[in-house]
């Protein structure tokens, strides 16, 4: 399996989604709420797309999962890369939790979430990664960083 990290600023939308109609995307915006430009590309994508999302105190993995949510009704997402200064495979798994129909009773390091929804759910389950030491982690699986380019759009292709 092989991801491709893309950064690039909200500009260059059009290079972006072309990367996506042929590899596996997690696209990060470097210029603009990651969100909200991939929300854009309502009539423009062509597979579906991955997000790579930084969340901490000011964008907590609560409200990471909402947009999200909210964003599988508009565009397809297949999976979401959840990064943070600390603590981010907790933080992946608190989204991972918010994107079902069912009731979330939770708690770990980073949150405690009792008689939480965030209803509905994605029309498609979504792969929750988290990234902590150069390292794509999802289950068991875990991928390494094996090449970069960088242009007006910075390339990570992981495997």
């Amino acid at each position: 399996m092989e991801l491709l990290r893309v950064v690039a600023a909200r500009a260059r939308s059009a290079a972006v989604t072309d990367l996506a109609a042929k590899n596996q995307v997690l696209y990060h915006c470097t210029d603009a709420d990651t969100v909200m430009v991939a929300a854009t590309w309502r009539e423009t994508l062509t597979a579906p797309l991955g997000l790579w999302l930084v969340v901490g105190e000011g964008y907590r993995a609560q409200l990471a999962a909402r947009d999200l949510k909210t964003l599988a009704a508009i565009v397809p997402v297949r999976r979401v890369v959840i990064e943070a200064a600390s603590r981010s495979t907790e933080r992946a798994a608190v989204v991972a939790a918010l994107l079902t129909d069912d009731e979330v009773n939770f708690s770990n390091d980073v949150a405690t979430l009792r008689g939480a929804y965030n209803r509905p759910a994605p029309p498609r389950t979504i792969e929750v990664w988290s990234y902590q030491a150069e390292r794509l982690c999802f289950g068991d699986l875990a991928l390494t960083p094996q090449r970069r380019d960088v242009s007006d759009v910075e390339l990570t292709y992981f495997a």
